[in-house]
Order: C-alpha cells, then structure tokens, then sequence
C-alpha cells in the first residue's frame, strides 16, 4: 500500500543522494521484483549469479495472465538475461564465492568516496617496457579484424583487465586496468564485434562507465578504431541521435 510506496521512495531518495559520492554496488542472490528493482538500477554495480538471482518488473504469472506469453523467472530476468540482452546487470557469475571474489577485485580499484583518489598499488611491472607484439598485432589490411582485448591486456599492469558489461553491446569494450598500479578505466572499440561500430547499446554502455569513471576519479585510457555509427532504419528508429549524444556529453 501507501507505506510500501513510501519505503520504496525513501531507499531510491537515499540511492540518488549517494549517487556520484560513494560507489554503491547492488548483488542480486534472490528475486527482485516490481519497485524493488529500480534500487539495483540506481546503484553503480550490478552483480548477478546465474540461477540464483532475478529482477523483473512483473513476473512470469503476471505475463501469462495478462498477454499469455510463458516465461520462466530465469529467462524473463536472470543473471544473462540482464547481462547479455538489456544491460541493466554488470557483472556475471557462475557462483555466489565467484560473485563474492569478483566483487573484492573491482573495490581494489575504486576510492571510498568522490573525495578519495583510487587506491594505488605498487606492482612487478616495469613501466618502461616495450612490447614488440604490438608492432603486428594490428593488421595491416584495414578489412581484417583484431581482437582490441589482446591490445588492452598487453597495455595493462601484468595483463590484468576488470571487464565490465563483458556480455553486452560487445562492439565496446570498458573496464578497469592498472598502468603504473595508478586505476585506469578503459573504453575500446571492439573490431572483431560489428566491425567496431558504434550503436544504442554500445553508446549507452560507454556513456555510463564514463559518467562514474567521472565521478571517482578515475582517469580515461581511450582507443579508437570505429568506423562510424552503425547505419540501418533500426538505429535511427531507436534514437541513435539521442543515445549517441550521451557519449558525447559524458566525455564533455
């Protein structure tokens, strides 16, 4: 009733409060339904387990009753269903002590709050090296696609990249490095994935790991290999103008 309602807008008062100042991290372990799930959606981090956490809106009774559309409560909203087809999750796993390590990694890179830079680590990788397979691992015909993760990882302190929306809008890579043990958030163009183009999904991927990159301090390492906005009536439909803007005004 009314005092549901009310406690629902007290906790998303409080998520938009500390939106921006501390990094909030939601872990689905369990059905988050109706306006429970726009909690998780304020927040900065989303982890889900696979088979163990869902969020929907209306369930899949409620579905059936009203279109007669059958769907089971892991296909409506599970771990890779937010993570691969709407993007609301960031983070997958396979088990609750894997959701729980993967959570530790991402707090070493990020300060405890706006004020805070991110912690710095002192690491075994030379900051001066040279990498020679570098020099080859573009290829030089501009038609024949690389895998940008391989010049990520090969960039990074000891090879190490935090991935994040690993399982969506693929055309784009964002994730957390170390170079020098400083935290360096990352935004790629993927060439093996659609040639690298940018569309709705991948901008509006970019455009919010830029925004709480922003918000915490973290400085952006960017790589551009994109031939432009993926063409088509589908994009256009889908306000490619608009979401391609909030890249623009994320990096602004």
């Amino acid at each position: 009733g009314v005092d549901a309602l009310a406690g629902f807008g007290d906790i998303f008062f409080q998520n938009t409060i500390a939106s921006g100042v501390i990094p909030q991290i939601s872990v689905i372990l369990g059905p988050c339904a109706g306006g429970a799930t726009y909690s998780p959606a304020l927040t900065d981090f989303i982890f889900m387990v696979r088979n163990v956490g869902q969020m929907f809106i209306t369930g899949p009774q409620v579905i059936e009753t009203v279109t007669g559309e059958k769907v089971t409560a892991e296909a409506l909203g599970g771990a890779m269903t937010h993570n691969n087809t709407s993007g609301v999750a960031h983070f997958y796993d396979e088990t609750e002590e894997a959701c729980f390590a993967h959570i530790r990694e991402l707090l070493r890179y990020l300060p405890q709050n706006n004020l805070e830079d991110p912690p710095r680590v002192e690491g075994n990788d030379d900051s001066d090296r040279l990498d020679a397979s570098l020099n080859t691992l573009i290829p030089d015909n501009p038609s024949r696609a690389y895998d940008m993760r391989t010049v990520i990882q090969t960039l990074a302190d000891c090879g190490t990249f935090l991935e994040y929306q690993p399982h969506f809008a693929k055309n784009m890579l964002t994730g957390l490095i170390r170079l020098h043990g400083r935290s360096i958030g990352v935004i790629a163009n993927q060439p093996r994935e659609q040639a690298g183009c940018m569309d709705i999904n991948a901008s509006d991927k970019a455009a919010r790991f830029i925004r709480t990159c922003d918000c915490f301090n973290i400085p952006l390492l960017t790589l551009v290999d994109v031939p432009g906005f993926l063409p088509g009536t589908a994009q256009e439909y889908g306000g490619i103008i608009r979401h391609g803007a909030k890249v623009l005004y994320a990096y602004s």
